[in-house]
């Protein structure tokens, strides 16, 4: 018998807005076992029961101190063993930006990592929270694999998005930036759609919104999920489900199946 695990990935930039879009609608079709959202800009005493509690889910939320900014949840068709929301690293407490869910065969955790085009503050701060991010999965990893996902605002190669050249001074595509997924990735942690899609281009998850830049597909691959490499012959399949609007990105999603 084999067990398979469905899994969702979106920013959808607020859930307040989403929801005009058809957000509650979506999810009560969707297959998906897990969907983890970023950048909520709600707290859940703001939010009705209709969010917090859907038919057929759980959720779980951390949510930022700045009311409007930042924040991620999860739902789940499936019961976690435990939720973590507060970690001993400040930097990774600020703002709201990491929910840890652990299940049977894996720690899972959604991330929005941080912008670093505001200032020279921002991305000093973007680069300290993936060093601290790092460190901080890597020590899970010695309990059980990880898969991690969410808007990690960074494109890891030219093939990630549509005008590398006009891109390379700007953050979200700066070397600095694209070293650190060399990294995750030398340590073990597979880029799952690369892994399935390893030279499909023209594959994005971020459009600007400002330039319409969806309907042209002049965009950028920054949301993804990694699995530890442990995982690898359980990753079944992953996607970019472009076709799904609502947010200035679109879901992406993961299928995983176990031995049971």
């Amino acid at each position: 018998m084999v067990k398979k695990i469905s899994l969702i990935s979106w920013n959808i930039n607020g859930i307040r807005a989403v929801v005009k879009s058809g957000f509650l609608e979506w999810l009560a079709k969707s297959p998906a076992d897990i969907v983890a959202i970023q950048e909520t800009k709600a707290s859940p005493s703001q939010l009705g029961s209709n969010l917090l509690e859907p038919d057929g889910w759980q959720s779980f939320w951390n949510s930022a101190e700045r009311s409007g900014y930042s924040g991620v949840a999860i739902y789940s068709k499936i019961k976690p063993l435990r939720i973590e929301t507060e970690f001993k690293n400040p930097t990774l407490n600020a703002e709201g930006r990491i929910i840890l869910a652990e299940f049977e065969q894996f720690y899972f955790l959604n991330v929005y990592f941080p912008n670093g085009k505001a200032s020279a503050a921002r991305l000093k701060y973007k680069l300290e929270f993936y060093e601290q991010f790092l460190k901080l999965i890597e020590k899970l990893r010695n309990k059980k694999p990880i898969i991690f996902c969410g808007d990690v605002n960074t494109a890891h190669r030219e093939i990630d998005l549509a005008r590398p050249k006009a891109n390379e001074l700007i953050s979200g595509f700066l070397p600095i930036e694209r070293k650190w997924i060399d990294r995750i990735i030398t340590k073990g942690y597979l880029d799952t759609f690369r892994e399935k899609h390893p030279d499909e281009a023209e594959k994005y998850s971020w459009w600007s919104r400002r330039t319409r830049a969806r309907e042209r597909n002049v965009g950028w691959r920054i949301d993804y999920f990694f699995a530890s490499a442990e995982l690898r012959k359980n990753v079944a399949a992953a996607n970019i489900l472009a076709d799904i609007a609502g947010s200035d990105h679109c879901p992406i999603s993961l299928e995983l199946s176990f031995d049971k």
